[in-house]
């Protein structure tokens, strides 16, 4: 909106007729020049909009990196908005590989968001650091009543506080087609040996026993292949454990051992892996190619919409022979959590907003629309294949050791080991020189204890 004018006569005791109707009009507009510029200028990255009526309704700004969720989310937040009709909220997604940058940047401005969608563990760590968010402790109340093991997804890594409410959780295992399993005669393994003969029979039957990926937009996903057959064989938490206190290292016989189940299953994954790209691996495994996909719960709604009539069954991977963990274990770790921007300039508000996300209603929803284990206590997912992967997880629980408390410096222990198990699929190395690499690259940065 742009006003113009012009000065008036130069007053010389004499006011010409109109002036001072001239001079109030004036200053009416200069008026309505400041309140237009104010609502204008940036600040926390949302403005109270004001409604039609001219009430006192804020808008907030929540950003994500889940740009498949709009719909879902929209729906979500309706809810929200009809139990807090003064406040409104716009969900703005954006690419997640671009996703971390653009919220680094925004948090650092005046245009960032009011609640930020945060990832966990070392992806938190630097906007700790850098004082971008407010500690929630004693601010949402309800955050006392989560899962311990989820709320570390959600502190600073040396200060302990707390920065944001867990909104998923997700679990690790291996989804099966039904229909497969049946027309072979092969029921869910009870031991290792039961699943390795699976396996065999499925492929002399021309059928793909096992959906992984490893080529270049995958190697993400080698190392939850990884820690599904292999956290038991290199003594889970307790091996975890003792990495952090310093009494083992990545290079321990039992780790190095883990590594080669990877080598020892490459027969039975898809023809030339280290080329096969996710979408590949995806429609391998909704189209009955293949009959089992390792992978976290956070790729069954996916499946699901490419073939709503699969007849789906998830198990957990029996321990190998020569594991120190003797019984099945689900690993798993915090997906995320909701912030809020310490520039907003509506704290009070997206307080409210993260309030609310710590709640059963919020918790169910999400279950529901997004078909994702919700962090929120008492919500029991409607899938019954989630509230199964629920339930293996509250029973046998497992970190995901190279995500969870690796990822805190650089180079990180995760992009390190699906690098280098990417080689060793390649032929390039092996199970002890990958060992190796995940403890010399760590190694420059994490020190026992702290």
């Amino acid at each position: 909106m742009v006003f113009t004018y012009t000065h008036g006569a130069r007053r010389t005791g004499y006011e010409p007729k109109g002036s001072l109707v001239k001079r109030r009009w004036i200053a009416g507009a200069i008026g309505v020049l400041a309140v237009a510029l104010a609502a204008c200028a940036p600040g926390g990255g949302a403005s109270e909009q004001g409604d039609k009526a001219g009430g006192d309704k804020v808008t907030l700004s929540l950003w994500s990196w889940r740009v498949e969720d709009v719909k879902a989310y929209e729906k979500i937040l309706a809810t929200f908005e009809k139990s807090h009709p003064k406040i409104h909220v716009e969900f703005k997604p954006f690419q997640a590989t671009e996703y971390p940058n653009i919220l680094a940047t925004g948090l650092s401005g005046t245009a960032g968001p009011d609640v930020a969608q945060l990832k966990s563990y070392g992806g938190l760590q630097p906007l700790v650091e850098a004082g971008q968010l407010v500690p929630l402790d004693g601010k949402v109340e309800a955050l006392s009543g989560f899962d311990a093991k989820l709320l570390e997804g959600a502190k600073g890594h040396k200060d302990g506080k707390i920065y944001g409410v867990p909104f998923a959780y997700q679990t690790l295992q291996v989804l099966y087609n039904k229909k497969l399993f049946g027309d072979n005669g092969i029921q869910p393994p009870a031991t290792w040996d039961d699943m390795i003969a699976a396996a065999g029979k499925l492929k002399a039957a021309g059928i793909t026993p096992f959906a992984v990926a490893a080529g270049p937009d995958a190697t993400w996903t080698l190392p939850i292949v990884h820690e599904i057959f292999g956290n038991a064989r290199y003594g889970s938490t307790k091996f975890r454990d003792a990495l952090l206190r310093g009494e083992k290292k990545f290079t321990d016989p039992d780790f190095t051992a883990s590594i080669k189940l990877i080598k020892d299953l490459e027969p039975y994954f898809p023809k030339d892996v280290v080329a096969v790209k996710i979408p590949d691996v995806q429609a391998l495994f909704a189209t009955g190619k293949a009959a089992m996909y390792p992978t976290g719960s956070f790729d069954l709604a996916p499946v699901l919409a490419a073939n709503p009539s699969l007849d789906l069954g998830v198990f957990q991977v029996p321990p190998p022979p020569g594991s120190p963990v003797t019984t099945p274990v689900t690993p798993g770790w915090a997906d995320g959590s909701f912030g809020v921007n310490a520039k907003s300039a509506h704290q009070a508000e997206a307080l409210e907003l993260v309030k609310w996300m710590a709640t059963p209603e919020f918790g169910q929803l999400y279950a529901s629309e997004l078909k994702q284990l919700s962090a929120v206590p008492g919500v029991t997912p409607p899938d019954p294949l989630l509230a199964e992967m629920a339930k293996n997880y509250a029973a046998n629980g497992a970190p995901y050791t190279l995500l969870v408390d690796f990822r805190y410096g650089q180079p990180n222990g995760d992009a390190v080991f699906r690098d280098e198990v990417q080689k060793m699929l390649a032929g390039q190395t092996d199970p002890k020189a990958v060992a190796e690499s995940v403890q010399k690259g760590v190694g420059q940065w994490f020190k026992p204890g702290n």
